[in-house]
């Protein structure tokens, strides 16, 4: 017999290891009930399990967010700082963010700013080049990174305590003084273009790609992408330009958590921005002209499941009925196995393995409302039937009380999770104070979970989930896909009197379609 595999043998040991302190105990520390045996340590009280689950009882969860104020500090030159020191480990994590991202991409360079902040980290510096300061930052066993979102560019440092000075000036020369490496940036333009090239693998990305041009238009930085002659017009001097913009003092809020003293730190970052001069803030981010126009919608692509998404232009993120709309989208597709489309598309018809609703509610502007699956194309219209049932019942139908209650117990319940981190709870915070977000907002945030009612999401619902605003979407092999199922329990022509405008599968390099000429 051969001999047990050491990562086979530790659980058994520690299975051993609990057996031999059972034995050990004395017999009064073991408690035998009629619901359960309960292995009690000497000097503890016995416990016993109730025999079924939902007889557990758990005392209320105590908890209350941290104002942000605590951790707010101010530089002499203006700059916002959030410290959170803890000398558990003797580690360091530094956050830059600096307003402005993709929002800010020129119109015929999508992905610039996105290219900045990756040559910033890459590039190198006027003092070392790139191999010299990554060759250094491996020694000091430290961790920078550089990337944009649509709204914000954000750089990190993680360093040990010791090394943290030292690592700091390097970062802080990288982001001051990049040298925009010509091979770099070249390697750096090259894998993206090779990303490009395979745009088109994977039917998910078609049906993002299209969304978002349906929803914001091409006119949008929310739905412009690269292409092959774009990226060829991003040059070190353009890059410059965009890093002028955004990295700077007055364009950032910084966060700092880990094994330092308050009072150095502070000293620390006051020196290291003396002189590095202050510029604009970065507007807000342009809101989009499009409109979305209801239909349906399909992109050719030979695959055996179509993929679906449904959906209109939603809210902002301080709506009035934000707390209402995300509890309703809880109910129906955002809560698992719990939602109604889980249950009814997956459970009970067996359509899809996978389907759920987003509600994405923007800062600056509206955002969106999208249900989404994949199915065997002959099923996508019984799927998609299903679908925008379970949205006309919302409209026309109160919820449960248990409905809402498991929305309203998970809200509550996984809050806390948000302030677990120190790292994210600041971050958090960050964004807060970038987006103007009230100051007693995760301070009343429970209480406005519980305010909800059911008659509250049933306005909510007939305001803002209208199935004749929403775009139908498919991304599959449409002949298989209007053919339906054999019984002909729904099909293509339930939508929209079956009028569908087929979209061309684009060229994923040039984004043009078939035969068609290259854009200026």
């Amino acid at each position: 017999m051969m001999p047990m595999p050491i990562f086979a043998r530790r659980p058994l040991r520690r299975v051993m290891s609990a057996l031999l302190l059972l034995t050990a105990l004395p017999a009064a520390a073991v408690t035998n009930t009629n619901t359960a045996a309960v292995a009690q340590l000497p000097g503890t009280t016995p416990t016993t399990i109730p025999p079924r689950p939902e007889q557990l009882v758990f005392p209320p969860l105590a908890f209350q967010p941290p104002n942000r104020e605590t951790f707010r500090r101010v530089l002499p030159d203006g700059s916002v700082v959030y410290l959170a020191p803890s000398h558990e480990v003797p580690l360091v994590k530094l956050a830059l963010t600096f307003k402005g991202g993709a929002s800010l991409d020129p119109a015929d360079v999508p992905g610039l700013a996105s290219l900045t902040a990756q040559m910033v980290r890459e590039g190198g510096t006027q003092k070392l080049p790139p191999a010299k300061l990554d060759e250094t930052l491996d020694f000091l066993a430290t961790l920078v990174n550089v990337s944009a979102d649509a709204t914000f560019t954000t750089a990190t440092l993680n360093s040990l305590t010791n090394n943290f000075a030292e690592s700091l000036t390097l970062l802080l020369d990288m982001l001051r003084q990049p040298a925009f490496d010509a091979d770099r940036l070249a390697s750096a333009k090259a894998r993206l273009i090779e990303g490009l090239k395979q745009r088109n693998d994977d039917a998910s990305s078609i049906l993002n790609r299209e969304w978002q041009q349906l929803l914001y238009g091409t006119n949008h930085f929310a739905a412009r992408e690269p292409t092959d002659r774009t990226v060829a017009r991003i040059t070190p001097a353009r890059l410059m330009a965009m890093h002028q913009q955004i990295f700077h003092p007055g364009n950032l809020i910084i966060a700092v958590t880990g094994d330092f003293d308050e009072p150095a730190m502070l000293a620390t970052l006051t020196q290291a921005l003396a002189g590095w001069e202050r510029g604009a803030l970065v507007p807000d981010p342009p809101p989009p002209t499009q409109v979305l126009a209801p239909g349906l919608y399909h992109v050719a692509k030979p695959i055996p499941q179509g993929k679906v998404v449904l959906g209109m232009r939603g809210i902002r993120r301080d709506d009035p009925d934000a707390m209402a709309l995300q509890l309703l989208n809880y109910i129906l597709g955002n809560g698992g196995f719990t939602s109604r489309l889980m249950q009814q598309v997956r459970t009970k018809a067996g359509l899809a393995y996978s389907v759920r609703s987003t509600l994405t509610p923007e800062v600056y502007y509206p955002g969106d409302f999208r249900a989404g699956f994949a199915s065997k194309n002959a099923s996508v219209a019984r799927a998609t039937r299903i679908v925008l049932d379970q949205i006309r019942d919302l409209r026309e139908t109160v919820v449960t009380e248990a409905e809402l209650a498991t929305a309203q117990q998970n809200a509550i319940e996984t809050f806390p999770r948000r302030f677990e981190n120190k790292s994210a709870m600041l971050q958090l915070f960050v964004n807060d104070e970038w987006t103007q977000r009230p100051t007693d907002y995760w301070a009343t945030y429970r209480e406005r979970v519980r305010a909800v009612t059911r008659e509250e999401l049933l306005r909510v619902a007939k305001q803002h989930l209208d199935p004749s605003k929403m775009a139908i979407l498919v991304v599959g092999d449409w002949a298989e896909i209007v053919a339906g199922e054999a019984d002909q329990r729904a099909s293509m022509r339930d939508f929209f009197g079956g009028v569908v405008q087929h979209l061309p599968l684009r060229d994923p390099l040039t984004l043009e379609p078939p035969g068609g000429g290259r854009e200026p």
